[in-house]
C-alpha cells in the first residue's frame, strides 16, 4: 500500500449550473496534457476512436500586429513546440518552432509563419489547428463538452472524468474562446 500526500489548491469555480452530462463520463488522453492538471471547465472534443482530447487553447497576453511571428500567451497552456495554432477556423495555421518559457507572466511562442491576423490582448485566443495550412485551418478536435471538476493528471494512465454538454459557467473563470463556444451552444456564458 502506498500513501501519496498532496496540497490542497484552489482553483476557481466555473459552473453555475450542471444541467446534462454524457452518462458514465469519459476517458481523456492524459498524455497530452503538458500542465499535469485539467481544470473544470475546459473543452473536449472526441476522435474518431471514441478517445476524448483536450481542446488545447491559450489567451494572448499582449497584442500582436498580423505580421507577428512572436506572440505572448498566458502561462497555463498545453501547447508544445510542434502544435500547430490558429487564431480561428477556416485562417492560415502553423506549427509553433519555438517557445520561450523564461519570463514569470507568459510564454512567448514563435510560429513558422505569420498567422495573418491582428491579436488583442486578453481577448484573442490562439487554438490547436488539425494541419498547418495558409487557409481553411479547422481545429484539431472538435469541442463537444466540458470538463467537469479539475483533477490532477498522471500521464502514465488516460483520465476518466465527467463531461457536461449543457449548463451554465463564469466567462471570467473558464477560458473559452469563440471558436469553442460557437460549437458548445447549450453552455451559457455569463
Amino acid at each position: 500500500m502506498a500513501i501519496k500526500k498532496t496540497g490542497d489548491t484552489r482553483y476557481p469555480n466555473v459552473f453555475t449550473h450542471k444541467l446534462a452530462d454524457i452518462p458514465g463520463g469519459v476517458a481523456v488522453k492524459a498524455s497530452e496534457i503538458g500542465i499535469g492538471l485539467i481544470k473544470e471547465g475546459t473543452p473536449i472534443g472526441k476522435d474518431s476512436n471514441g478517445l476524448y482530447h483536450v481542446v488545447k487553447q491559450a489567451l494572448v497576453q499582449a497584442n500582436a500586429s498580423n505580421s507577428a511571428t512572436d506572440i505572448k500567451i498566458y502561462k497555463g497552456h498545453d501547447f508544445k513546440v510542434g502544435t500547430v495554432v490558429c487564431a480561428a477556423e477556416n485562417g492560415k495555421a502553423y506549427a509553433i518552432t519555438a517557445i520561450d518559457r523564461t519570463n514569470a507572466a507568459y510564454d512567448q511562442i514563435t510560429v513558422g509563419t505569420t498567422l495573418g491576423v491582428a491579436l488583442t490582448a486578453d481577448v484573442s485566443v490562439l487554438y490547436e489547428a488539425a494541419e498547418a495550412a495558409a487557409s481553411g485551418s479547422a481545429l484539431k478536435y472538435k469541442p463537444l463538452a466540458l470538463v467537469g471538476e479539475t483533477q490532477a493528471v498522471d500521464t502514465a494512465d488516460d483520465l476518466y472524468c465527467s463531461a457536461w454538454t449543457i449548463g451554465q459557467v463564469k466567462g471570467g473563470n473558464a477560458l473559452l474562446g469563440s471558436v469553442v463556444t460557437g460549437y458548445l451552444t447549450k453552455i451559457n456564458v455569463i
